[in-house]
């Protein structure tokens, strides 16, 4: 399954893509394929990723050391969008 993610980042992109990058390790033990990630152009602060996973659980959303690694890297979860394709 693919899955496109868009989020605000309030500290800045090349702080959130340093942590994001640091994070490989997990994606790997997870099964998390990334596909592709960037900004808007015109606006470091609208962030996508595009990850491929076996399941949407797969992304551990709501695993504490996930959390807090997304806080300290500036994402805005009140702004977090997450949308499974389908094909």
């Amino acid at each position: 399954m693919k899955v496109i993610s868009n989020f605000e980042v309030t500290k800045g992109y090349e702080i959130w893509k340093k942590a994001f990058e640091s994070n490989e390790a997990t994606r790997q033990k997870n099964n998390v394929k990334v596909l592709a990630y960037g900004h808007e152009k015109g606006n470091e602060s609208n962030v996508y990723t595009v990850v491929e996973m076996n399941s949407i659980e797969d992304k551990q959303l709501k695993e504490p050391n996930m959390i807090e690694s997304r806080k300290n890297a500036g994402v805005n979860h009140a702004s977090l969008k997450i949308t499974s394709l389908v094909e």
